[in-house]
């Protein structure tokens, strides 16, 4: 499916993307895997940490999924996009809520434009169990973010460009995660974990798990 294809993954430095760079270039041959992040920073520490796949198909694109110009100038030639760009730290989306829709909403809304003008055959964006029902900024934003990718598929026309959108839980593990505070709390001793409410579900899958489900879809 991705032999000979472009792809590109925005939010490409994040646990998501790194892990499924990975996951294209040991498996298939990809013709290019385009990482697009705005931090450059991670983007060295990335480079660096993939030498060992010895591929020529990986390039890395500083850009903001909140600047169209940029988006349309990286989307040339792509022909699938993994959406996994976003801000999602409920407290800060709550303090900064402006950003949050900057990036959520108008970024989503920003890709599709993006994706429809340069011909893009598919696009998966990641979501979150928190868009269910939302309760707080984080969720809505992803909320309304799903709503732009499902109804954008009435804008493409006779094109075979389809947008999709995967939701799952909480990824132990990644960047961010809180298995990361619990262990560095065990680590210093603490015999007791702060927990947000002790009647609050939360769903758990692993990196892998989500990989392969987005990789599905």
């Amino acid at each position: 499916m991705f032999n000979n294809k472009s792809i590109l993954i925005t939010g490409g430095t994040g646990s998501f993307g790194v892990n499924l760079t990975k996951k294209l270039i040991n498996n298939y041959k990809p013709r290019r895997v385009i990482i697009y992040s705005r931090d450059e920073l991670k983007q060295f520490e990335l480079s660096n940490q993939l030498k060992s796949l010895k591929t020529k198909s990986l390039r890395f694109l500083i850009g903001d999924v909140r600047d169209k110009n940029r988006l349309n100038l990286a989307m040339k030639g792509v022909d699938f996009v993994f959406h996994a760009a976003a801000l999602k730290q409920v407290p800060a989306a709550e303090y900064n809520p402006m950003e949050c829709i900057k990036t959520n909403i108008i970024g989503a809304n920003n890709l599709i434009e993006s994706c429809v003008n340069n011909e893009v055959k598919k696009v998966i964006a990641l979501s979150t169990d928190k868009a269910a029902n939302p309760i707080n900024l984080y969720g809505a934003s992803k909320l309304a973010s799903d709503k732009l990718f499902v109804a954008a598929n009435n804008l493409v026309g006779p094109s075979k460009l389809r947008f999709s959108v995967v939701r799952y839980g909480n990824v132990v593990g990644s960047r961010g995660s809180v298995v990361h505070e619990f262990h560095n709390k065990i680590s210093k001793g603490k015999n007791s974990l702060p927990i947000t409410h002790k009647d609050m579900t939360r769903f758990w899958i692993t990196l892998d798990q989500g990989i392969e489900f987005s990789i599905q879809s």
